[in-house]
């Protein structure tokens, strides 16, 4: 199989797809971050990487990418959900934003190529008309899934397809599931907190206003989606003995499917938890591709 991956990251796509069995004869990534490039390299060194989606081919010269690298069997892509995201609800410039507006470099992409199948990824929480237009584009209705049905993660994601899209039966997974036993791990000092549905929330100014990352969740339920800018020293649980603890980097990976030490040779923290973050949920594109393997 020959796969065409754009906002490639740290190529969670490549990872679903060999865990599948299948044989990659080549794997093209589009990607401009050096430090998840450089971890790709490490974890997939076959990946031929091309740089810039803006720049993978020229309007109007397909010929050019299926000449060089012959036909494409699989295109698929996650575009910027920043402009997109109900995270950014009072700012959000929808497909107009100068990172979601990428969308339109995948579908150009699309047309250009023409690949056997295709998969396209972004937020369910985006607006229904920023939604629509892409549906639109595409000429396929999205199908939402949320990685809570495969991990301990809840994350709701639109996909759209000319695969045939099912929903994954669920695992029952959480967060005390995928914690890695006698791990060396950091303990947060919370005085004042209140109760909420899923674990505790604190406020450390003392004029009563919670910051959505002073949260801890319970270990009995699931973690959310995990923020682009998310670093260790906010992955935090609370335990049943009442302890508010953080989650490694690895328990963090494995809430995305993916191995222990994946992204061990990122090391800037910020930059390591935002990779993870920002990557397909493994199971998920699995679980999709299982029609077509």
């Amino acid at each position: 199989m020959k796969i065409l991956s754009l906002f490639d990251g740290i190529s969670c796509a490549q990872q679903a797809i060999k865990e599948l069995g299948v044989s990659i004869d080549a794997y093209y990534a589009s990607e401009i971050a050096p430090e998840v490039i450089a971890q790709t390299k490490i974890n997939h060194p076959d990946t031929v990487h091309l740089g810039d989606v803006t720049t993978v081919l020229d309007v109007g010269h397909g010929l050019y990418f299926t000449e060089k690298y012959g036909d494409i069997d699989l295109l698929i892509g996650g575009s910027p959900c920043q402009d997109l995201s109900q995270a950014k609800a009072k700012t959000r410039e929808g497909l107009k934003g100068t990172r979601s507006a990428l969308f339109w470099e995948y579908l150009r992409i699309l047309k250009e190529v023409q690949p056997k199948w295709w998969i396209l990824e972004n937020v369910a929480s985006m607006r229904d008309e920023d939604r629509d237009v892409i549906s639109a584009e595409l000429g396929v209705q999205p199908v939402m899934i949320d990685a809570a049905l495969v991990s301990a993660q809840q994350r709701k994601r639109y996909f759209w397809s000319n695969i045939p899209i099912t929903q994954p039966e669920d695992r029952g997974l959480v967060i005390k599931d995928i914690l890695i036993p006698n791990i060396e791990r950091k303990y947060i000092e919370v005085a004042n907190h209140i109760k909420t549905a899923r674990g505790i929330k604190w406020d450390k100014s003392g004029k009563g206003y919670f910051s959505q990352q002073d949260r801890a969740y319970s270990v009995n339920g699931k973690f959310p989606t995990i923020p682009t800018a998310r670093t260790i020293t906010k992955s935090n649980i609370l335990f049943d003995d009442g302890r508010v603890g953080v989650l490694d980097y690895m328990e963090l990976e494995t809430l995305m499917g993916l191995p222990h030490g994946y992204t061990k040779d990122i090391k800037q923290k910020e930059k390591r938890g935002g990779a993870i973050g920002n990557g397909f949920h493994v199971e998920v594109i699995k679980h999709i591709l299982k029609p077509i393997v």
